[in-house]
Protein backbone atom coordinates (compact mmCIF):
# COMPACT_ATOMS: atom_id res chain seq x y z
CA UNK A 1 0.00 0.00 0.00
CA UNK A 2 1.27 3.72 -1.11
CA UNK A 3 2.42 5.78 1.83
CA UNK A 4 1.81 9.44 2.91
CA UNK A 5 4.88 11.45 3.99
CA UNK A 6 4.78 12.41 8.47
CA UNK A 7 3.24 15.51 8.39
CA UNK A 8 5.39 18.11 10.15
CA UNK A 9 2.21 19.54 12.46
CA UNK A 10 2.42 16.60 14.77
CA UNK A 11 5.32 18.30 15.95
CA UNK A 12 9.04 16.85 15.97
CA UNK A 13 8.15 13.76 18.86
CA UNK A 14 4.55 13.26 18.06
CA UNK A 15 3.73 10.37 15.59
CA UNK A 16 0.10 11.72 15.63
CA UNK A 17 -2.10 14.98 15.65
CA UNK A 18 -2.80 15.16 19.37
CA UNK A 19 -4.70 17.46 21.26
CA UNK A 20 -2.44 19.01 23.32
CA UNK A 21 -0.31 19.73 20.33
CA UNK A 22 -3.03 21.01 18.54
CA UNK A 23 -4.55 23.91 21.40
CA UNK A 24 -1.29 24.69 21.74
CA UNK A 25 -0.43 25.97 17.86
CA UNK A 26 -4.07 27.98 18.34
CA UNK A 27 -3.79 29.31 21.99
CA UNK A 28 0.11 29.39 22.20
CA UNK A 29 0.22 28.02 25.47
CA UNK A 30 -1.19 25.27 27.98
CA UNK A 31 -5.32 25.06 28.13
CA UNK A 32 -6.93 21.72 29.76
CA UNK A 33 -10.42 20.73 29.65
CA UNK A 34 -12.62 21.17 32.79
CA UNK A 35 -15.38 18.71 33.29
CA UNK A 36 -18.58 19.69 34.54
CA UNK A 37 -21.71 18.16 35.10
CA UNK A 38 -24.75 20.22 33.89
CA UNK A 39 -27.70 18.41 35.83
CA UNK A 40 -29.17 17.04 32.03
CA UNK A 41 -30.39 13.72 31.89
CA UNK A 42 -30.01 10.85 28.96
CA UNK A 43 -32.80 10.17 26.62
CA UNK A 44 -31.82 6.30 26.80
CA UNK A 45 -32.13 6.55 30.62
CA UNK A 46 -35.56 8.31 31.06
CA UNK A 47 -37.80 6.03 28.53
CA UNK A 48 -38.03 8.47 25.65
CA UNK A 49 -35.81 5.93 23.90
CA UNK A 50 -35.02 3.65 26.24
CA UNK A 51 -34.21 2.98 30.06
CA UNK A 52 -31.36 1.94 31.49
CA UNK A 53 -28.53 3.50 29.53
CA UNK A 54 -25.78 2.54 27.59
CA UNK A 55 -24.86 -0.74 29.44
CA UNK A 56 -20.63 0.41 29.55
CA UNK A 57 -22.15 4.08 31.13
CA UNK A 58 -21.28 4.32 34.32
CA UNK A 59 -24.19 5.52 37.11
CA UNK A 60 -22.77 9.04 36.40
CA UNK A 61 -23.40 9.43 33.17
CA UNK A 62 -19.39 8.53 32.31
CA UNK A 63 -19.02 11.85 33.68
CA UNK A 64 -16.64 10.34 36.84
CA UNK A 65 -14.33 12.85 36.75
CA UNK A 66 -16.50 15.73 36.44
CA UNK A 67 -17.91 18.27 38.95
CA UNK A 68 -20.10 17.00 41.85
CA UNK A 69 -23.74 17.28 40.31
CA UNK A 70 -24.89 18.58 43.61
CA UNK A 71 -23.02 21.92 43.16
CA UNK A 72 -23.93 24.97 40.78
CA UNK A 73 -21.85 25.05 37.69
CA UNK A 74 -19.37 27.80 39.00
CA UNK A 75 -18.07 25.91 42.29
CA UNK A 76 -18.37 22.79 40.05
CA UNK A 77 -15.53 25.12 37.25
CA UNK A 78 -13.42 26.20 40.10
CA UNK A 79 -12.90 22.95 42.41
CA UNK A 80 -11.79 21.50 38.96
CA UNK A 81 -9.79 24.05 37.70
CA UNK A 82 -8.11 24.01 40.94
CA UNK A 83 -7.46 20.43 41.27
CA UNK A 84 -6.63 20.47 37.73
CA UNK A 85 -3.98 23.24 37.81
CA UNK A 86 -1.83 21.57 40.69
CA UNK A 87 -0.92 19.04 37.98
CA UNK A 88 -0.74 22.25 35.04
CA UNK A 89 0.11 25.06 36.83
CA UNK A 90 0.87 27.27 34.51
CA UNK A 91 -2.10 26.46 32.45
CA UNK A 92 -3.48 29.98 30.07
CA UNK A 93 -6.81 29.08 30.06
CA UNK A 94 -9.49 26.11 30.30
CA UNK A 95 -12.59 25.10 28.18
CA UNK A 96 -15.66 24.04 30.04
CA UNK A 97 -16.52 20.43 29.19
CA UNK A 98 -20.06 19.33 29.99
CA UNK A 99 -19.03 15.41 29.84
CA UNK A 100 -21.88 13.72 31.96
CA UNK A 101 -24.90 12.69 30.13
CA UNK A 102 -26.61 14.22 27.58
CA UNK A 103 -25.61 17.50 27.44
CA UNK A 104 -28.26 19.23 24.69
CA UNK A 105 -31.19 17.04 26.25
CA UNK A 106 -33.32 20.33 27.00
CA UNK A 107 -34.62 22.70 25.92
CA UNK A 108 -32.50 26.14 24.38
CA UNK A 109 -33.63 28.03 27.09
CA UNK A 110 -31.79 25.54 29.16
CA UNK A 111 -28.85 24.90 27.49
CA UNK A 112 -28.07 28.97 27.12
CA UNK A 113 -28.74 29.01 31.33
CA UNK A 114 -25.81 26.19 31.95
CA UNK A 115 -23.35 27.25 28.86
CA UNK A 116 -23.77 30.74 29.22
CA UNK A 117 -22.36 30.91 32.77
CA UNK A 118 -19.15 28.90 31.73
CA UNK A 119 -18.22 30.57 29.19
CA UNK A 120 -18.57 33.87 31.32
CA UNK A 121 -15.82 32.36 34.23
CA UNK A 122 -12.72 33.65 34.14
CA UNK A 123 -9.89 32.24 31.65
CA UNK A 124 -12.52 30.17 29.89
CA UNK A 125 -11.82 30.15 25.96
CA UNK A 126 -14.18 28.00 25.22
CA UNK A 127 -16.56 24.94 25.30
CA UNK A 128 -16.69 21.52 24.30
CA UNK A 129 -20.32 19.67 24.77
CA UNK A 130 -20.90 16.03 24.45
CA UNK A 131 -23.93 14.37 23.44
CA UNK A 132 -25.85 11.78 21.40
CA UNK A 133 -26.54 12.22 18.00
CA UNK A 134 -30.19 11.96 18.60
CA UNK A 135 -30.36 14.82 20.49
CA UNK A 136 -30.09 17.66 17.89
CA UNK A 137 -33.15 18.99 16.97
CA UNK A 138 -32.42 22.11 14.79
CA UNK A 139 -32.87 25.13 17.43
CA UNK A 140 -30.23 23.46 19.17
CA UNK A 141 -28.05 23.29 16.33
CA UNK A 142 -28.48 26.78 15.65
CA UNK A 143 -27.55 27.86 18.91
CA UNK A 144 -24.38 25.51 18.88
CA UNK A 145 -23.97 27.48 15.47
CA UNK A 146 -24.55 30.97 17.29
CA UNK A 147 -21.93 29.09 19.92
CA UNK A 148 -19.41 28.49 17.31
CA UNK A 149 -19.41 31.94 15.88
CA UNK A 150 -18.13 33.54 19.05
CA UNK A 151 -16.15 31.04 21.26
CA UNK A 152 -14.40 28.17 20.46
CA UNK A 153 -16.40 25.24 20.06
CA UNK A 154 -16.84 21.50 19.86
CA UNK A 155 -19.07 19.07 19.40
CA UNK A 156 -18.28 14.88 20.75
CA UNK A 157 -20.66 13.18 19.60
CA UNK A 158 -20.85 9.42 20.76
CA UNK A 159 -20.88 6.92 18.25
CA UNK A 160 -19.18 3.96 19.89
CA UNK A 161 -19.04 1.23 16.81
CA UNK A 162 -20.81 1.95 13.48
CA UNK A 163 -22.24 -1.87 13.72
CA UNK A 164 -25.89 -1.99 14.78
CA UNK A 165 -25.88 -5.56 15.92
CA UNK A 166 -23.04 -4.41 18.68
CA UNK A 167 -25.28 -1.06 19.41
CA UNK A 168 -28.10 -2.96 20.14
CA UNK A 169 -26.25 -5.72 22.13
CA UNK A 170 -25.26 -3.03 24.33
CA UNK A 171 -28.37 -0.61 24.48
CA UNK A 172 -27.51 2.39 22.51
CA UNK A 173 -30.60 3.24 20.98
CA UNK A 174 -29.34 5.03 17.74
CA UNK A 175 -28.33 3.38 14.79
CA UNK A 176 -25.47 4.15 12.77
CA UNK A 177 -27.86 6.46 10.07
CA UNK A 178 -28.48 8.57 12.92
CA UNK A 179 -25.12 9.51 13.65
CA UNK A 180 -24.12 9.88 10.18
CA UNK A 181 -27.68 12.34 9.83
CA UNK A 182 -26.09 14.12 13.32
CA UNK A 183 -22.79 14.77 11.88
CA UNK A 184 -24.27 15.99 8.91
CA UNK A 185 -26.74 18.53 10.65
CA UNK A 186 -23.67 19.81 12.51
CA UNK A 187 -21.61 20.17 9.94
CA UNK A 188 -23.69 21.95 7.85
CA UNK A 189 -23.56 24.87 10.27
CA UNK A 190 -19.64 23.94 10.45
CA UNK A 191 -19.46 23.00 13.98
CA UNK A 192 -16.69 21.22 14.51
CA UNK A 193 -17.26 17.22 15.45
CA UNK A 194 -15.23 14.83 17.51
CA UNK A 195 -16.20 11.32 17.18
CA UNK A 196 -15.71 8.64 20.24
CA UNK A 197 -15.88 5.01 19.76
CA UNK A 198 -14.84 2.30 21.88
CA UNK A 199 -11.99 -0.68 21.18
CA UNK A 200 -13.42 -4.08 22.62
CA UNK A 201 -16.97 -3.87 22.76
CA UNK A 202 -19.24 -7.16 23.52
CA UNK A 203 -18.62 -9.82 20.86
CA UNK A 204 -16.63 -7.34 18.15
CA UNK A 205 -13.35 -8.59 16.06
CA UNK A 206 -10.63 -6.96 15.02
CA UNK A 207 -11.93 -6.74 11.79
CA UNK A 208 -15.27 -4.38 13.34
CA UNK A 209 -13.23 -2.61 14.83
CA UNK A 210 -10.98 -1.22 11.81
CA UNK A 211 -14.35 -0.90 10.62
CA UNK A 212 -15.83 1.29 12.71
CA UNK A 213 -12.21 3.47 12.37
CA UNK A 214 -12.07 3.25 8.47
CA UNK A 215 -16.16 4.30 8.27
CA UNK A 216 -15.18 7.14 10.76
CA UNK A 217 -12.18 8.03 8.22
CA UNK A 218 -14.59 8.46 5.23
CA UNK A 219 -16.78 11.10 7.00
CA UNK A 220 -16.86 14.65 7.36
CA UNK A 221 -14.86 14.50 10.80
CA UNK A 222 -12.67 17.35 13.05
CA UNK A 223 -11.57 15.22 15.98
CA UNK A 224 -12.05 11.45 17.39
CA UNK A 225 -11.49 9.85 20.91
CA UNK A 226 -10.37 6.65 20.48
CA UNK A 227 -11.99 4.66 23.99
CA UNK A 228 -10.14 1.39 25.23
CA UNK A 229 -13.97 -0.69 26.93
CA UNK A 230 -13.40 -0.52 30.60
CA UNK A 231 -15.77 -2.27 33.06
CA UNK A 232 -17.00 -0.55 36.17
CA UNK A 233 -19.04 -1.71 38.81
CA UNK A 234 -22.72 -0.73 38.78
CA UNK A 235 -23.10 -0.97 35.16
CA UNK A 236 -25.35 -2.77 33.12
CA UNK A 237 -22.46 -4.05 31.20
CA UNK A 238 -21.62 -6.41 34.29
CA UNK A 239 -24.71 -8.75 33.39
CA UNK A 240 -23.26 -9.14 29.99
CA UNK A 241 -19.57 -10.51 31.06
CA UNK A 242 -21.12 -12.71 33.65
CA UNK A 243 -22.59 -14.39 30.96
CA UNK A 244 -19.69 -14.31 28.48
CA UNK A 245 -20.21 -12.14 26.00
CA UNK A 246 -17.79 -10.01 27.02
CA UNK A 247 -13.58 -10.49 26.70
CA UNK A 248 -11.23 -7.73 27.35
CA UNK A 249 -8.66 -6.88 25.59
CA UNK A 250 -4.81 -7.37 26.53
CA UNK A 251 -2.71 -4.53 26.90
CA UNK A 252 -0.61 -5.80 23.65
CA UNK A 253 -3.85 -6.47 21.40
CA UNK A 254 -5.07 -3.14 22.12
CA UNK A 255 -1.90 -0.87 21.50
CA UNK A 256 -1.10 -2.67 18.04
CA UNK A 257 -4.93 -2.21 17.23
CA UNK A 258 -5.12 1.42 17.91
CA UNK A 259 -1.73 2.47 16.25
CA UNK A 260 -3.68 0.21 12.86
CA UNK A 261 -6.65 2.76 13.01
CA UNK A 262 -4.27 5.52 13.38
CA UNK A 263 -2.64 4.59 10.60
CA UNK A 264 -5.88 4.81 8.06
CA UNK A 265 -7.31 7.97 10.37
CA UNK A 266 -6.69 11.24 7.82
CA UNK A 267 -3.46 13.08 8.95
CA UNK A 268 -5.41 16.52 10.06
CA UNK A 269 -7.93 14.62 12.20
CA UNK A 270 -7.44 15.63 15.82
CA UNK A 271 -6.93 12.63 18.38
CA UNK A 272 -8.62 14.02 21.27
CA UNK A 273 -8.16 11.01 23.60
CA UNK A 274 -6.65 7.26 22.95
CA UNK A 275 -7.20 5.44 25.42
CA UNK A 276 -10.05 5.36 28.53
CA UNK A 277 -9.55 4.96 32.33
CA UNK A 278 -12.23 5.01 35.13
CA UNK A 279 -12.14 5.33 38.63
CA UNK A 280 -9.94 2.43 40.26
CA UNK A 281 -12.34 1.70 43.13
CA UNK A 282 -14.99 1.45 40.67
CA UNK A 283 -12.89 -1.07 37.96
CA UNK A 284 -13.36 -4.76 37.36
CA UNK A 285 -11.44 -4.62 33.93
CA UNK A 286 -8.85 -4.39 32.17
CA UNK A 287 -6.78 -3.59 35.26
CA UNK A 288 -3.67 -2.42 33.29
CA UNK A 289 -6.10 0.32 31.48
CA UNK A 290 -5.38 2.24 34.91
CA UNK A 291 -1.73 2.76 33.96
CA UNK A 292 -3.01 5.49 31.35
CA UNK A 293 0.62 6.68 30.38
CA UNK A 294 2.48 3.31 29.87
CA UNK A 295 -0.91 2.73 27.59
CA UNK A 296 0.16 6.11 25.73
CA UNK A 297 4.41 5.12 25.36
CA UNK A 298 3.39 2.04 24.23
CA UNK A 299 1.45 3.26 21.20
CA UNK A 300 4.44 6.27 21.12
CA UNK A 301 6.72 3.03 20.89
CA UNK A 302 4.84 0.55 18.60
CA UNK A 303 4.46 3.60 15.83
CA UNK A 304 8.12 4.01 16.12
CA UNK A 305 9.34 0.19 15.89
CA UNK A 306 6.85 0.38 12.54
CA UNK A 307 8.42 3.67 11.50
CA UNK A 308 4.24 4.78 11.13
CA UNK A 309 2.11 7.51 11.86
CA UNK A 310 -1.69 8.81 12.06
CA UNK A 311 -2.55 8.48 8.27
CA UNK A 312 0.40 6.36 6.67
CA UNK A 313 -2.15 4.71 4.90
CA UNK A 314 -4.97 7.10 4.71
CA UNK A 315 -6.82 7.38 1.40
CA UNK A 316 -9.35 9.77 0.65
CA UNK A 317 -12.76 7.79 0.48
CA UNK A 318 -16.14 8.69 -0.16
CA UNK A 319 -18.19 8.14 3.24
CA UNK A 320 -20.24 4.71 3.07
CA UNK A 321 -22.66 2.72 5.68
CA UNK A 322 -20.85 -0.18 7.13
CA UNK A 323 -21.69 -3.45 7.09
CA UNK A 324 -24.25 -4.73 9.76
Amino acid sequence: MPETKRPDFFGPDKRYYSWNTYLRSKFGEKIFKIPLDGGFDCPNRDGKVAYGGCTFCSQKGSGDFAGDRRDDLITQFNTVKTRMLKKWPHAAGYIGFFQAFTNTYAPVERLRERFEVILEQKGCVGLSIATRPDCLPDDVVDYLAELNSRTFLWVELGLQTVHDRTGRLINRAHDYQCFADGVEKLRRKSIPVCVHIIDGLPGETTQMMMETARTVAGLDIQGIKIHLLHLLKKTAMVKQYEKGLLKFLDFNTYVNLVCDQLEILPPHMIIHRLTGDGPADLMIGPMWSLNKWEVLDAIDDELARRDSWQGKYYRPQAARSPEN
